[in-house]
């Protein structure tokens, strides 16, 4: 059964991707950035609909009522594609960081790029951090929130990966606050593979963490803190222990 709802769920998928690009990208430049938000988030809004309905999955969330008013610094564990889909639509207009790599997608890539992402070249670490610092600044002194992933690439339900500061360091430049998002997505959507699961999709949404007068070290402390318990609370699959100490940071991208 799991196979069947996971075909009907990629046939929607792909559908979606060609009929909204054949649709939304010949229109979305010429509109003002809030209304491009809105018109090419239709996309998104469709497919986490849709797999909602199509795999049988509920979803449970939690804290909305925690969303600032302006731009803000949104940091969520990432686990698969679902939360890069939810958490555009969550507080728009939303700038995120990324690989540069989903950016030549057809289709797909050509819309991202009318929503003025941070898109990093993962294979030159020094440059990228100079980029998400300076650009994610810019960004949210634009009015737009930022979206950032600080475990720099996918991790396994039960699995935990050190935490970049960047995302910290952004919002105590910008003096916005930190806005802590933790989710169970990828017990529901696996990251690398294409049978999807039902049952409860959690998603927990913290009230947001001031920057003002703080180091980045003390916010991302925090901002982890916070996500790894809510993690052992929401998450099926056991959470592991503490990451490995540290070392030398690379920013990485969604």
């Amino acid at each position: 059964m799991n196979v069947i709802r996971s075909l009907l769920f990629y046939l929607g998928y792909f559908l979606a991707i060609l009929v909204c690009g054949g649709l939304f990208l010949p229109v979305a430049p010429l509109l003002p950035l809030p209304a491009r938000y809105r018109l090419l988030n239709l996309y998104n809004h469709f497919v986490t609909a849709w797999f909602r309905w199509t795999c049988g999955v509920r979803y449970h969330i939690r804290g909305r009522e925690h969303l600032p008013e302006g731009p803000c610094v949104i940091l969520a564990n990432h686990q698969c594609e679902w939360e890069t889909l939810y958490l555009q639509i969550l507080k728009p207009p939303v700038c995120t960081v990324l690989k540069q790599e989903l950016l030549r997608i057809p289709l797909f890539g050509w819309g991202l790029r009318l929503l003025h992402p941070i898109a990093l070249d993962r294979s030159k670490p020094a440059r990228a951090m100079r980029q998400v610092l300076a650009q994610g600044v810019a960004r949210l002194q634009e009015g737009l929130s930022v979206l950032i992933f600080p475990e720099g690439t996918r991790v396994a339900p039960g699995q935990r990966r050190r935490y970049n500061k960047s995302g910290a360091v952004i919002a105590c430049r910008a003096g916005v606050p930190v806005l802590p998002v933790a989710h169970n997505a990828g017990e529901r959507w696996p990251g690398r593979h294409w049978v999807k699961n039902p049952g409860t999709l959690n998603v927990v949404v913290g009230e947001p963490i001031a920057t003002q007068g703080r180091s980045a070290d003390e916010v991302l402390a925090e901002v982890e803190a916070w996500i790894e318990a809510r993690l052992a609370e929401i998450s099926e699959v056991p959470r592991p222990g503490a990451p490995a100490p540290d070392r030398p940071q690379r920013v990485r991208s969604a």
